[in-house]
């Protein structure tokens, strides 16, 4: 081999080898709705930039307190502001990194098969009618998981929270509630716009309005001493366009207002 392609192929090599040093694992934690979404997002991400995001998935209350109790994320993306403002106000988020991500809706769903129809849901609507005398409506617990906390406020709304209240089926994350109507184990269930649209088995019998609970945001941002270059990076492309496609394609929206949050 002549020396001078010897040289160039050794070059070649060294980059490569250096590119390759320089990719990081960036540990983010996510609302369980966000599942599919940031799976493909990981996979794009990785193609674009050699890093590689490690997901954990779960309710964003049970990922607020483990960041608390200092679990390494270098990024956390809640499905509310309440979980996000709870970790702000310990000092456990870095300063300047909140931004609103994703905006997102409520819908009210049925097994695929369900003999329900699309109903309007008003102050005099009666869920509880809709269901068995035995039967439940699958939910976020409204105790900590977001989906279960706009479910409450909205319910409250429609001045049909006492009524429905005793009849919930309180799952785990807005996922688990999914699964529960996915698998006809519940007649109803109370989850995102987005959960819905990937969700093969059920279909959507209402939405709720939009003026009978809060405005529902994905806020983001980077944990207390998990600041480093490739987090901020990866903050900044989740803001992006790219990035906005993958979401869009699961349903997702922006945020109507400005994305700083903090």
């Amino acid at each position: 081999m002549r020396p001078m392609i010897r040289a160039g192929l050794v070059s070649i090599a060294f980059l490569l080898a250096t590119t390759a040093a320089r990719a990081e694992d960036i540990t983010v934690f996510a609302a369980a709705s966000l599942t599919d979404a940031m799976t493909k997002i990981a996979q794009t991400y990785a193609t674009a930039t050699g890093d590689t995001l490690l997901l954990s998935f779960a309710s964003s209350s049970t990922l607020a307190r483990q960041i608390a109790a200092g679990a390494p994320a270098d990024l956390y993306i809640s499905a509310n502001q309440k979980w996000m403002t709870w970790l702000a106000d310990q000092g456990l988020i870095t300063t300047n990194s909140r931004y609103d991500l994703l905006a997102n809706g409520l819908v009210l769903i049925a097994p695929a098969d369900s003999d329900l129809a699309n109903i309007d849901l008003a102050d005099k609507t009666d869920l509880t009618s809709l269901i068995g005398d035995q039967d439940r409506i699958a939910v976020g617990d409204p105790d900590h998981v977001p989906a279960g906390l706009y479910a409450k406020q909205a319910l409250e709304s429609l001045g049909q929270w006492a009524k429905v209240e005793p009849r919930l089926a309180r799952a785990d994350n807005v996922r688990a509630a999914l699964a529960l109507v996915e698998r006809g184990e519940a007649p109803l269930g109370i989850v995102y716009a987005t959960d819905a649209a990937i969700a093969q088995n059920v279909k959507i019998i209402a939405t709720f309005p939009e003026n009978s609970h809060p405005p529902i945001t994905y806020p983001m941002a980077i944990p207390q001493d998990r600041s480093k270059p490739a987090s901020a990076k990866l903050l900044s492309w989740l803001l992006g366009d790219d990035a906005g496609a993958i979401f869009a394609e699961y349903g997702f929206n922006r945020p109507e207002t400005s994305p700083k949050t903090q």
